[in-house]
């Protein structure tokens, strides 16, 4: 099937200009640059006039709850969500039931995924205390990089021995990918807090016990480890003003910013409380705003989700009792779309960090980019029709997110997976299916 994107505006590696894209099945065959239609014989033809046309979105941190907490997101679910916002691939973690932290583990995540994820998929293998002979050896095309939590966490993905530490950041060849809180940091200051405001404190106290120092603790160590081995060192979720100051100087060492932490504030908890309760915790409005100049000057790499959803259920509570995390991933973009619009960055930034460069710091194969024979991954925006977020417009199998009732200027017109329109102005294509993602290959970008 041969398709033409034709009028809108195609940004690409630091460059916006009026083109047209060419799509012979799954794979770009052309960018022709002009306002005129070219001329051929096309199957489907898709009018992008006064669109922006974007790479697809490649989400580098999202939790889907698959297998074992499907109450909450399954891959079906929350693939689909990532379609309406302009998503075509995306990395889930290891913390489900069970945890990926075995071959067999990711063998059946990859067979469930084939059968129902709607967009691209590749999944993080999770360290633990004794799992390092396993993560190191995996086979690299199959993941992106190991996940590393080194921070509180569940059932036993804590790593929190030097030794075993040490000996991962030594023999790793993959991206490790860390969660960075320090346990002790966080257990004393919730002792505290509990001590003070009983013994579920409100959630306007989260910022105070999963503190700026229990992250700057835990990633500077991280930093050290990474710094002394020379491994691949990716940060997930920064959320400090301190933290940034690690970053910027070694092209192996390399951060993250999540939507939470950049398009909300500790101002905000009062208004939506444990809705946006999430680990780190949302700091201050200082914090934020150093987070989101960070995009441009080179310390923030990559911007991720950290899609986490829950049952309303389950963020009932304050500190102690509330879970954390939010859904987040079909709004991802049009909230950066925002944050462009206002400013903080250009919209060949925001490619950058959410295409290009998740692509080439996982080197994920033929994605992430539109280039000539690379897949046909594509994500179609406009600005200037506001929408207003509703439940009836939430497609996350929880059914909520701290976004209701915000109104975006930007909306997702189309998206484009393997070639295929997946999602175009309000309909969805439930039979789609995506592919398993290769990662270092020598078809990498």
């Amino acid at each position: 099937m041969k398709t033409l994107i034709y009028g809108g505006k195609v940004v690409e590696e630091g460059c916006s200009r009026l083109a047209s894209v060419v799509v012979d099945d799954d794979i770009i065959t052309d960018i022709i640059d002009g306002t005129e239609m070219p001329r051929g014989n096309y199957d489907k033809i898709v009018d992008a006039t006064g669109c922006i046309v974007l790479p697809g979105v490649i989400d580098d941190h999202v939790h889907f709850r698959d297998p074992g907490l499907t109450q909450k997101a399954d891959i079906e679910t929350e693939s689909r969500a990532a379609a309406y916002g302009g998503v075509t691939s995306y990395f889930d973690m290891p913390n489900t039931k069970p945890q990926t932290t075995t071959l067999e583990a990711l063998d059946n995540k990859m067979e469930e995924a084939a059968r129902r994820s709607h967009v691209n998929y590749g999944f993080f293998i999770g360290a633990t205390n004794d799992n390092i002979d396993t993560v190191c050896g995996i086979d690299p095309h199959r993941v992106p990089g190991i996940k590393l939590f080194m921070g509180s966490s569940t059932g036993n993905m804590l790593v929190d021995k030097r030794d075993v530490l040490k000996a991962l950041f030594q023999r790793a060849t993959l991206p490790i990918m860390a969660h960075c809180e320090d346990t002790d940091i966080i257990n004393r200051n919730m002792e505290k807090a509990n001590s003070m405001y009983g013994a579920d404190p409100a959630v306007i106290h989260h910022p105070e016990i999963r503190s700026e120092e229990a992250c700057y603790e835990s990633t500077r160590t991280a930093v050290e480890l990474a710094t002394e081995a020379g491994a691949r060192l990716h940060v997930a979720h920064l959320t400090t003003a301190r933290e940034l100051k690690l970053f910027g100087n070694n092209p192996r060492i390399t951060a993250e910013a999540v939507i939470a932490h950049l398009f909300f504030s500790s101002s905000d908890y009062e208004r939506l409380g444990t809705r946006i309760k999430c680990n780190p915790a949302i700091k201050t409005v200082n914090d934020r705003d150093a987070l989101r100049k960070a995009l441009s000057d080179g310390r923030i790499t990559t911007i991720g989700t950290d899609h986490a959803p829950h049952l309303l259920a389950d963020k009932e509570g304050g500190c102690a009792k509330a879970a954390s995390g939010m859904p987040m991933i079909q709004f991802s973009l049009v909230a950066m779309l925002e944050l462009v619009d206002d400013g903080v960055l250009t919209i060949e930034r925001l490619v950058e960090l959410m295409c290009h460069n998740p692509a080439r710091l996982f080197s994920v194969s033929k994605r992430g980019f539109i280039k000539k024979g690379y897949k046909a991954d594509i994500a179609i925006v406009k600005a200037g029709e506001p929408w207003t977020v509703t439940p009836e417009t939430i497609q996350s199998k929880c059914g909520w997110s701290p976004m209701e009732g915000h109104a975006f200027r930007w909306r997702v017109v189309s998206t484009i997976c393997n070639g295929r329109m997946i999602y175009d102005n309000g309909t969805f294509d439930g039979e789609s299916r995506g592919e398993a993602l290769m990662f270092r290959t020598d078809e990498t970008a």
